[in-house]
């Protein structure tokens, strides 16, 4: 255990505390992990930067981060963390201002032992155990890293660092903390509450479930959509997942207020088979839009028209009397699209620009009229 002089905090029945931590409880007691997702596309290489004095060792940097389904930060932000180092150092240098002076935010899935001293029922010392990894961080993450990248290349700064910690929240409230905190107050990528709310935040099925079928159509190595989606907001994707999320539980939704619970069942069971199974067909029905560059076939109004046309393209193959979440079922079903829309619907300075021209929402309306005329 180490012990540092602490205030206790109560707010509305919560109840945390205020302490001062050095850069060297940090090292040892910190851990460092941002949200990702194992087989998915490579990450894009950083872009060089010219040597300077605030060069980060980030081959070492990234031996500390983690990353994980169960982590909820942000990936790391290499200029920002650059930025940071070079204004310590200034403090450092200059002594005039602190390089830290706002509390960051640490949790803990142990419980911490607060003794109170002096007869004051809110000011004591805070026993944290002494393990690595004991404490995450909810919300500082970057000012934490570049106080690590200075220790690492041997210039520990003397500093305590103000924190604030909690050690009662459940998973479900550290979730949500971080999303209040970011969405608010620094503007969280949409996309990046997506996946947090798709498996943690809320016990949606339908949001959860939206989730899983945009990952599957971005990690999945046969999906023509394989790193075309940016899961966090992020990378070289060209389509973000929120628009997208959006749809498929607007899908979700109404077939389980039409069909009801047994339908909506079978549709969650079926649905990442039925999606990656769709952009096959899709890709096969306009093949030179789907791999030409001078085409609009990928974007994300295109791609949530396609959604929306979801529903009768499944009930076109079953009048078929196939399977509905088949491949060459769905193929067929989508063949009159290839005959009537063709290549030439989707090409961006043609008729796709003509239609843009009523704006995004319009061009979404516009061609699920023609995708479900075309089945008719």
């Amino acid at each position: 255990m180490i012990s540092v002089p602490t205030r206790r905090v109560k707010q509305f029945g919560v109840e945390f505390y205020q302490a001062g931590l050095s850069a060297k409880d940090i090292d040892r007691l910190v851990k460092f992990e941002v949200l990702g997702y194992t087989g998915g596309p490579e990450r894009e290489v950083p872009r060089k930067t010219k040597p300077a004095r605030a060069r980060v060792n980030w081959e070492s940097l990234e031996k500390r981060i983690s990353e994980s389904e169960s982590a909820y930060q942000r990936p790391v932000i290499r200029r920002k963390i650059d930025e940071l180092v070079a204004y310590y150092r200034e403090c450092k240098d200059s002594a005039t201002l602190p390089a830290i002076p706002g509390a960051v935010i640490i949790t803990s899935e142990k419980r911490f032992t607060f003794t109170p001293v002096g007869g004051h029922h809110d000011l004591g010392l805070l026993q944290i155990p002494e393990e690595h990894g004991v404490l995450r961080v909810l919300d500082g993450q970057h000012r934490l890293l570049a106080l690590h990248a200075l220790s690492q290349a041997g210039e520990t700064l003397p500093i305590e660092v103000p924190a604030v910690l909690f050690d009662t929240l459940d998973a479900r409230q550290i979730v949500e903390l971080f999303v209040t905190i970011n969405a608010k107050h620094t503007r969280l990528n949409p996309s990046h509450i997506i996946s947090l709310a798709g498996r943690k935040l809320y016990p949606d099925p339908n949001q959860a479930m939206a989730h899983d079928v945009i990952r599957s159509l971005n990690e999945d190595d046969s999906s023509p959509l394989h790193g075309e989606i940016r899961m966090l907001g992020t990378g070289r994707g060209r389509v973000s997942q929120a628009p997208l999320a959006e749809e498929i539980m607007d899908l979700l939704e109404t077939v389980e207020k039409v069909g009801g619970g047994a339908r909506i069942q079978e549709v969650r069971q079926q649905a990442k088979r039925f999606f990656l199974n769709y952009m096959k067909a899709l890709s096969t029905t306009f093949p030179a839009a789907w791999a030409g560059r001078k085409y609009s076939i990928k974007t994300g109004a295109a791609l949530r028209a396609f959604i929306r046309a979801a529903p009768d393209v499944m009930a076109r193959a079953k009048e078929l009397r196939r399977d509905a979440y088949d491949l060459n079922a769905i193929r067929e079903a989508i063949r009159p699209w290839g005959e009537r829309l063709r290549d030439r619907r989707f090409e961006t300075e043609g008729e796709w620009k003509l239609k843009l021209a009523g704006g995004t929402r319009g061009t979404v309306d516009t061609l699920t009229r023609e995708l479900r005329d075309a089945l008719r």
